[in-house]
């Protein structure tokens, strides 16, 4: 595209502002009816899940195929839990604080550092006149607080009884806390509770923490005299089911596994809602969107028990038995169909003696070729402060904080010496985008099936609304004003509205086109903004489009602070998160926008606001030729938004500023330059256009 066409666009510099669509609002928006945007969102997870579900394991035709890609998907499942690489076996420094006696056992209270200052709670239950190494079992607690006075005790103290049963029956058990609701209480709720979603960008989740953990403590019974280091078990119940899942895929020092009433699949999850009972420590970053089968299948051909109960809400049988019937695929090519097993009880989701007596009977035949019947229950035996392990809390502790350095941010890029290492920063931020953040865009794009919705003309202005397809399930609408009678448009300007810009659209516009828009909650109308528009396109030839990517705007859904952040997680399950598919409807709006006659090959820039902004400029870098980007308030950093997966770990949003800057106009519109240095010292280093990147102040 010749210059000249981003320098007459400059000239249309804050178009948005001179039509008036700024802040309007003394009060609240108006209420929607969100029913299109709830159908249309449970249509599209329902119909991304099943992709997922039917995509899983359909790879391994035989023992050869799953040979052949087993090892990818564990590295696989260690990068989506932020273990790639491996963090260093630094010095575990364990400490044994106390000793707490029984007949048949004793206790040992003790703590270790899988990583430096990011402690491990655990008790060590050793049977009385052990002789040789026995098997040992690890065992990770579920969400099982026990506190008094503010003080945390761990929830290894509610899981004692395991601990206690296996000692009575000749094994070692180590029973590890959590990061949360341990001694040193962490946090699992980042996204669930707290909005941290800036854990998406970093690619972090605890169960990465809880993995570590787990592997580190298998390094710590390995340490033991009392330990035969090659029969060791894991089991755990809920979050602690989870967690069982996560070591016995990764770590083939496990030989036997119980993951007790913490495994189900993604329909469950996404489809029937069982994220909403879910915080975050039971979800690996699904970056190369797995169904969870696939967790389970690599732990075969060890020994694995499925167990659950038949009524557990939150783990529903179905979906246990679907897992159960995928793995069982990968065991018979093992033909190892008597190491994995269903075991059903009856009941709710509770901590029961039935489920108990399965995983106890199951690590007896795999981890001591004993199958005699059980005939002592699992008990309770001490007062929560006997088996506490810190009297006072350590100083140098990490564990309230390790989600900031857990997994590591990437570091500030370096200004290019040359246009050779430009290109080469580049096509690895592009390739990191497209396999790490972006992969679930759709691989095979569909049909816009764009249709005209709407026409009309008033007061010398055309409005027309046409609906376009953005993937399957996910229908939006693309506005276009211009004078009317106007044949063939010189530009175009693409505004990407949020929620707030949509509002100040409708009042815009409603005074001239309240019949056409009677479809929405309009907000007053503002005659004010309507005459800018007027006076700004009826002696042009621009062309003013507008859309509001999915979830904003006509799309929105339940507007619930419970509801919008339950549908958010459900998009990261997915291996997507919502502004990344946000920044795919800005593509598609795009192509959709191009496809029209009037628009056809005029010079196209994109406009906006907020986060939306930044939404608008990671469009811009997969599609051709956008001459200029006008951003408003864009954030400085992924920290405050959009988030999208995995995208801190590669870079950050100067960076994703100099890759458009180095082919449209980028102008930033905010009061101050901090944060821009980046991309104004590369646009300097390779000598490109000035215009490339102008800081302006908001108008």
């Amino acid at each position: 595209m010749p210059r000249r066409f981003g320098r007459r666009l400059g000239t249309w510099l804050g178009i948005a502002a001179m039509v008036g669509l700024a802040p309007l609002w003394a009060a609240e928006p108006p209420q929607r009816d969100t029913g299109r945007g709830d159908r249309m969102i449970a249509n599209y997870f329902r119909v991304e899940t099943q992709k997922l579900q039917e995509a899983c394991l359909t790879d391994a035709l035989n023992s050869a195929d799953w040979s052949s890609k087993r090892e990818e998907y564990r590295r696989q499942l260690l990068e989506m839990l932020g273990l790639d690489p491996l963090p260093p076996r630094t010095d575990l420094q364990a400490t044994v604080t106390g000793r707490v006696e029984h007949e048949e056992f004793f206790v040992e209270r003790l703590h270790f550092q899988s990583r430096p200052g990011l402690y491990v709670t655990a008790n060590l239950y050793l049977p009385r006149n052990l002789q040789g190494r026995a098997p040992a079992v690890l065992y990770v607690c579920g969400h099982g607080a026990s506190k008094k006075d503010g003080v945390s005790f761990g929830n290894k103290v509610s899981y004692q009884h395991h601990g206690a049963w296996f000692a009575r029956h000749g094994y070692v058990c180590l029973t590890i806390d959590t990061l949360q609701m341990g001694e040193i209480e962490g946090i699992h709720h980042g996204t669930y509770r707290y909005k941290m979603w800036w854990w998406l960008n970093r690619g972090y989740t605890p169960a990465g923490v809880e993995a570590w953990n787990c592997v580190r403590a298998l390094d710590y019974l390995q340490t033991r005299p009392e330990v035969d280091s090659e029969r060791l078990g894991v089991t755990g119940r809920s979050g602690g089911g989870a967690y069982s899942w996560w070591i016995a895929a990764i770590d083939e020092r496990i030989k036997a596994a119980v993951p007790v009433a913490g495994i189900t699949d993604l329909q469950n999850h996404v489809v029937d809602g069982c994220v909403e009972g879910h915080c975050d420590c039971m979800y690996m970053v699904n970056t190369y969107r797995w169904d969870y089968p696939l967790v389970a299948a690599l732990v075969a051909p060890r020994p694995l028990l499925l167990s659950n109960t038949d009524r557990d809400g939150i783990f529903p049988l179905d979906g246990v038995v679907r897992t159960y019937e995928k793995t069982r695929h990968i065991y018979d090519l093992y033909k190892a169909g008597d190491k994995l097993g269903l075991h059903l009880t009856a009941g709710p989701h509770r901590d029961t003696q039935e489920l108990q007596t399965g995983a106890f009977l199951w690590f007896n035949r795999h981890l001591k070729n004993d199958a005699d019947p059980i005939n002592k229950p699992a008990v309770k035996f001490f007062e929560p402060e006997q088996l506490k392990v810190f009297e006072q809390l350590p100083q140098d502790q990490r564990n309230t904080e390790i989600h900031e350095s857990f997994v590591p941010a990437a570091e500030p890029a370096q200004v290019p010496a040359d246009a050779a290492a430009w290109e080469s920063m580049r096509d690895a931020w592009r390739t990191a985008l497209l396999e790490k953040s972006f992969r679930a865009w759709p691989a095979e794009t569909c049909s816009l099936d764009a249709a005209r919705a709407l026409t009309a003309d008033r007061e010398g202005l055309h409005l027309e609304a046409w609906d376009f397809t953005t993937q399957a399930a996910i229908r939006l609408r693309l506005y276009l004003i211009q004078r009317s009678g106007l044949d063939k448009a010189d530009a175009a300007v693409l505004n990407v509205l949020d929620d707030q810009a949509w509002h100040e659209f409708l009042a815009a516009l409603r005074p001239a086109f309240e019949p056409e828009l009677a479809s929405e909650s309009l907000p007053p109308a503002d005659e004010a903004a309507f005459g800018r528009i007027a006076e700004t396109l009826r002696n042009s030839s621009r062309v003013l489009a507008y859309v509001a990517p999915r979830g904003a705007g006509p799309t929105a859904w339940d507007q619930s602070e419970k509801k919008q952040t339950q549908h958010q997680r459900r998009f990261y399950l997915l291996g997507q998160t919502l502004d990344g598919m946000r920044v795919w409807d800005v593509r598609r709006a795009i192509q959709a926008l191009r496809s029209l006659e009037c628009v056809g090959g005029i010079p196209l820039s994109l406009e906006s606001k907020r986060t939306a902004a930044a939404v608008a400029l990671y469009a811009a870098l997969f599609e051709p030729t956008i001459a200029r980007l006008d951003l408003r308030d864009l954030p400085r950093t992924h920290r405050d938004g959009p988030y999208l997966l995995n995208v801190q770990r590669y870079l950050d949003m100067p960076q994703a500023v100099a890759m458009a800057a180095e082919n449209s106009d980028v102008v930033i519109h905010q009061s101050d330059a901090a944060g821009w240095e980046y991309p104004g010292a590369v646009v300097k280093q390779l000598k490109w256009d000035a215009q490339r990147l102008q800081l302006r102040q908001p108008d």
